[in-house]
């Protein structure tokens, strides 16, 4: 929430703006996010919670090096496993799913529900701020950038944030034959500024030139097929080169084959299943709910109930372009780890004349 002045009994203009705003952001949230990470998050957060201890080094090291006494907002603290690894510096962690919130609570941790796109602290509240696998949640590119602006506005002038994001660029390539290509359903509601189909490798794309594509259904059949895997050889991942005689092919077919085949090349949209174990599967009844609804199915062969949790894996330099929109705040370091693009910013310090 943000902070204005006003004057007593009555609302600025900006002040109402802001509440209406705070308001709307999780109405506003795109369904996706909504069905495949919100309602996932909710009914899996305990068996979650227990797969959830180890500390990544790097993350590790950047909370140990904060001075003492450092006010550090964790946004996407999940289990809170994060929260209190450095005794002397002083945590706060918020998540958007209640079920992991109250985890954190029970653990004594100081956590609140809340949105990534809409964080409720007030400007330069915190010296320090982490977003740990939280980005790639987020389904829009505008919603992504938003995500980072937030990060930056709570932190104070000089303060620091660290922001990790799971790699297109996988180190084990054999993850992606598990995963699921976003389906065509999903493509469709994308359709504009932000959406995944202006992101730069499909945009370079010499194939795709689609200046709209068409209201269509897709049927539950074409949707559970989804798209062939990524090709894990080099050769294939190198974009195509466009001859007159593929282009030529693309005219004879429809806006969504050309579609499907531009994703495909450029896949970053994925459905990337978890598996609840049936003796866990009933906490709160969210695994009924979601068996009865459809959000969920049953492996029979594993015992498990399974779900799928939306993601966008992030290319070789695009967490970074992202934040180099954000104009008060510089990239002091970015690196590779464990299949994970991370930075760190730095908001700028006020000038003193």
């Amino acid at each position: 929430m943000r902070y204005v002045k006003v004057k007593a009994n009555s609302k600025s203009t900006e002040e109402e703006e802001n509440e209406m705003s705070s308001s709307l952001s999780v109405k506003s949230t795109p369904e996706i996010e909504k069905k495949y990470v919100h309602r996932v998050y909710d009914a899996i957060a305990p068996h979650f919670s227990s797969t959830r201890f180890a500390k990544w080094p790097k993350v590790a090291a950047f909370l140990e090096s904060l001075p003492s006494g450092s006010v550090v907002l964790d946004a996407g603290c999940g289990n809170g496993k994060y929260l209190g690894l450095n005794p002397s510096c002083f945590f706060i962690g918020c998540d958007i799913s209640n079920p992991l919130i109250k985890i954190c609570s029970d653990k004594g941790q100081e956590v609140l529900v809340a949105d990534a796109v809409n964080l409720p602290y007030r400007e330069e509240f915190g010296d320090a701020a982490i977003s740990i696998a939280v980005l790639h949640h987020l389904s829009t590119e505008n919603r992504r950038k938003s995500a980072i602006e937030e990060l930056v506005r709570v932190v104070k002038p000089g303060g620091f944030v660290l922001i990790t994001v799971w790699a297109a660029e996988q180190e084990d390539k054999s993850l992606l034959t598990k995963w699921t290509p976003l389906s065509p359903k999903y493509v469709e509601e994308w359709v504009g500024p932000g959406s995944p189909m202006n992101s730069p490798r499909v945009r370079n794309n010499p194939f795709f030139g689609l200046e709209s594509i068409p209201e269509t259904d897709v049927s539950a059949k074409d949707q559970k097929a989804g798209l062939e895997s990524i090709p894990e050889t080099e050769e294939s991942t190198r974009e195509p080169k466009a001859t007159q005689d593929s282009l030529g092919e693309q005219k004879d077919k429809s806006s969504v084959e050309v579609l499907l085949e531009a994703l495909k090349m450029n896949q970053q949209e994925y459905f990337v299943p978890w598996h609840l174990p049936y003796h866990r599967a009933e906490v709160s009844g969210a695994s009924a709910s979601a068996l009865a609804s459809g959000l969920a199915k049953k492996d029979d062969r594993k015992g498990t109930v399974v779900y799928n949790r939306y993601y966008h894996v992030f290319s070789e330099g695009e967490l970074e372009r992202l934040a180099s929109g954000v104009g008060n705040a510089i990239i002091v370091d970015r690196f590779y780890d464990k299949s994970n693009w991370c930075i760190v910013l730095q908001k700028e310090a006020l000038n003193q004349d």
